[in-house]
């Protein structure tokens, strides 16, 4: 039976030729409940009839249905054939009425089909925190053939929280008394700032709510990081700067960064040929800051990952000089990088060797192509394609490392998804390499 890790895919079509899968899901040690979404291609639930659970044990189509599977008391059993072809993606979830996910002993999601058991995904607490509920896999179409990825994303507010999340309606219930903050240094930086962002950049006060929303859900209201910018400069991206799109999504960045880090700045990279450090982008000089930058570097020949990786890797861990690491890094605030580029890199073995190296280091690098291809790894917001980026998709999945430290989505234009869209899919993987990086003493 082959074992799968976190974000493998894994091709249904030889397995399970005329579409008739089972999934079991066996738990140990905390009393799970199970359902399934069915989605269309925005990642929502169309039809509140497609999602399957205690309530409601199957689909109007017949398509999916509640049952035990293999000797596992919870399960489901799959028609793919016979779901509507609006339903792009089948998300398998469990819950915690009350308990932490990380109160779990072990679990797992077992894949059956004509010829028995095939494929399986285990888990287990260790892997969560607070979250009380998890997207375990999605079972997804591609080129017209159904695939399955398992996926392990922790999620914070449990079934309620996650039909919201997909887009349908839950039965009104009161709402809980809100939790006071403990008077202290961080509660009156964070109020101090909002107070900053109000008076010197109003514009970016609801992108600072809407990352502050998508922070709140993956369970890091209270979490706190530097935040990076690293942008491609080659002459291919000459009418995104020229258009205002890369000013844009650099704000929606930065909002990012204000929930971040009480700063109220971003570090900013450019690169190309060459790499350059700007001066950070903050709530003095965001408004033009783009326009500023390109007119000091102006676009060049050549993209290089590895370079930028390497200039990035030296600024904030100056004791490793960007070289190899082969011991752990800790700090007691991570860095989280969004990389961007519309092109493939003329570095790839640098740029593969200082991943590996980095993933020795609290820093995250999340990687977003734009180009016509559209890949996502969001358990929400998935609309699978064909990629333009198999390097980059290569460096998401890249093997040798001590953690997984990087994430890859790839968007038709900067600003493709609402800002909501856009937080919920920067904390796809984010949240997970929390967790990791402090059990590997990456965080303080």
């Amino acid at each position: 039976m082959q074992q799968l890790s976190r974000g493998e895919r894994l091709p249904l079509a030889q397995q399970v030729p005329g579409g008739m899968l089972q999934v079991g899901l066996p738990a140990q040690g905390l009393d799970l409940d199970f359902a399934c979404f069915a989605l269309d291609a925005g990642g929502k639930l169309a039809d509140e009839r497609y999602m399957t659970f205690f309530n409601q044990p199957g689909t109007p189509c017949g398509a999916v249905t509640l049952a035990a599977v293999g000797g596992d008391r919870d399960g489901f059993r799959f028609d793919l054939g016979r779901l509507p072809a609006w339903v792009e993606r089948v998300s398998i979830v469990a819950s915690s009425e009350g308990a932490a996910m990380s109160q779990l002993r072990s679990g797992s999601l077992c894949l059956h089909g004509p010829g028995g058991a095939f494929a399986r995904f285990a888990f287990e607490g260790r892997d969560f925190a607070q979250e009380r509920a998890v997207m375990l896999g999605d079972v997804y179409r591609k080129d017209g053939q159904w695939r399955f990825m398992a996926a392990g994303q922790g999620f914070n507010g449990g079934l309620d929280a996650l039909v919201r999340h997909f887009g349908g309606t839950v039965a009104d219930t009161p709402p809980a008394a809100p939790a006071r903050s403990a008077p202290g240094a961080g509660n009156a930086a964070r109020i101090n700032l909002e107070k900053r962002v109000e008076q010197s950049a109003p514009k970016l006060v609801s992108l600072v709510k809407s990352a502050g929303v998508s922070l709140a859900k993956a369970g890091l209201s209270e979490h706190r990081a530097k935040v990076c910018l690293v942008l491609d400069i080659s002459g291919s991206m000459s009418a995104l700067y020229r258009s205002g799109a890369v000013q844009a999504f650099a704000e929606r960045i930065l909002a990012l960064g204000c929930r971040f880090d009480d700063d109220g700045e971003i570090d900013v990279f450019l690169f190309g040929k060459h790499v350059h450090k700007g001066a950070p982008m903050g709530l003095s000089n965001w408004s033009d800051y783009i326009e500023r930058m390109i007119k000091r570097h102006p676009l060049e020949g050549d993209t290089r990952y590895g370079a930028a990786i390497e200039a990035v890797r030296r600024h904030y861990f100056p004791d490793g000089g960007g070289g190899a690491r082969n011991t752990p890094h800790k700090s007691q605030v991570p860095v989280y990088v969004m990389f961007v580029t519309d092109g493939s890199t003329s570095d790839k073995p640098l740029t593969e060797r200082q991943i590996r190296w980095a993933s020795r280091e609290p820093v995250f690098w999340q990687f977003m192509g734009i180009g016509k291809g559209r890949k996502s790894k969001s358990k929400a917001l998935a609309n699978f394609a064909d990629s333009d980026f198999p390097f980059l998709e290569k460096l998401d999945e890249l093997d040798g490392r001590l953690i997984d430290n990087a994430d890859f989505f790839s968007v038709a234009a900067p600003d493709e998804h609402s800002d909501a869209a856009l937080y919920d899919l920067l904390m796809t993987e984010y949240p997970q390499w929390v967790a990791q990086a402090s059990r590997h003493g990456l965080i303080g």
